[in-house]
């Protein structure tokens, strides 16, 4: 099953999207029309709102009165910290029923206003951003909801701005073209990247990318390559709980001012593999199939022991966006290679030069990027000896697990 979260500043234009995206297959889950239900007239949701609110907030014939509610939170963090209180654990109650009566192969669409101010990026597999500009939202306000401008403003500023939506949208869905160009664009993503996904975490299966490697120079803000990895690992973190005892961005995606594949390898830590195994489908559900075999990282001579150089693999289902997922044990000695080279590479200009003109000209004689990684594998054992001065001369630590 594939979770995806709809989210956009209010007026927007969410619902055309919601309605293009059923009508290509998917499950509308709507969290507003969710948060009336739970709430209706003789619901124990409203109930509790009377309770805290007062008999005011109902309508003559005993229903919500939402605009009078609306008044009395709005703007006022400690009102809205009890309404919430109340409303959104029926609501997620509800949702689960509702997802939990769809079929396992379902693409879910949950759309929800507050995604982004309500920390919930994690809890999707994809998060899509509908965006308009703010004097688009503002003239839509006033036109379609007759609010007055000075209110329109008000609701506006009290959401999330484009900076932090960009930060979290795996896509962004300009909506002020015309509808059938709107359209045509959510069709090519639901063709492109959803459907795919959705068939590659139903199987279990990493996606394909075949081709050259292709190095790039880092992005700029807001959807850096460290803001990509940390929304990832906030959704792995959620889906291995406890057991995952560490969780962080490793490779040249990690390392400033570094040219890279666009392919984000990211390093949870665990106590043991058996604890690796225990959590493999819930990373496979999430959308990180183990990849099959058997996983050593290249001993060093430190450590020669292959054994101790194990490790589990996963990739990203997601066709879209390339991860190497490396699980290793929390103060081994490949879970501690891969931090203290990454820290290496952000501290030594020199060394990162290095490393930089080694990856361009492996590149350029690499067929794929698995002849890419071969080809740089014995500078690592190479670079060992300057790598363990550093550490020494550094009084270098791991972060702490």
């Amino acid at each position: 099953m594939l979770h995806i979260g709809l989210t956009g500043g209010i007026a927007a234009g969410k619902s055309t999207i919601a309605a293009a995206l059923v009508d290509l297959g998917g499950h509308l889950i709507d969290a507003d029309v969710i948060a009336r239900e739970v709430v209706e007239p003789g619901t124990p949701g409203l109930r509790e709102v009377v309770e805290a609110f007062g008999d005011d907030v109902l309508t003559p014939d005993g229903a919500l009165d939402r605009p009078a509610l609306g008044r009395l939170v709005f703007g006022d963090d400690h009102a809205l910290a009890r309404l919430n209180a109340i409303v959104h654990p029926l609501v997620g109650e509800l949702t689960r029923a509702r997802v939990g009566a769809l079929p396992p192969d379902a693409i879910v669409v949950h759309d929800v206003p507050l995604i982004v101010e309500n920390g919930l990026a994690a809890d999707y597999h994809l998060v899509l951003v509908v965006g308009a500009s703010e004097q688009v939202r503002l003239e839509r306000l006033v036109t379609d909801r007759a609010m007055t401008a000075g209110d329109a403003r008000a609701r506006i500023a009290a959401q999330a701005d484009d900076e932090a939506r960009r930060r979290v949208a795996d896509v962004w869905i300009d909506n002020e073209r015309r509808p059938d160009e709107v359209r045509a664009a959510v069709g090519r993503l639901w063709q492109e990247r959803i459907a795919p996904y959705a068939r590659n975490v139903e199987a279990r299966a990493v996606a394909d990318r075949p081709g050259p490697p292709r190095l790039l120079e880092p992005p700029g803000p807001p959807r850096t390559w460290p803001a990509q990895a940390d929304r990832i690992l906030a959704r792995l973190r959620r889906a291995g709980g406890d057991r995952i005892r560490s969780a962080e961005h490793i490779g040249s995606t990690a390392v400033p001012g570094l040219v890279a594949k666009d392919v984000l390898d990211l390093q949870l830590g665990v106590d043991t593999l058996a604890d690796a195994d225990r959590i493999a489908d819930a990373l496979g559900r999430a959308g990180f199939p183990v990849r099959a075999g058997e996983w050593v990282d290249t001993p060093k001579p430190n450590d020669p022991d292959p054994r101790r150089w194990d490790k589990r693999l996963h990739g990203n289902a997601d066709p879209h966006r390339a991860v190497n997922l490396h699980v290793r044990v929390v103060g081994g000695p490949g879970w501690t290679y891969a931090l203290a080279f990454r820290d290496w590479l952000r501290g030594d200009d020199d060394v990162r030069e290095e490393y930089a003109a080694l990856k361009r000209r492996t590149a350029k004689g690499a067929a794929d990027t698995r002849a890419y990684a071969v080809a740089k594998e014995p500078w690592f054992t190479e670079v060992w000896p300057r790598l363990q001065e550093w550490i020494d001369a550094e009084g270098w630590q791991p972060p702490a697990a």
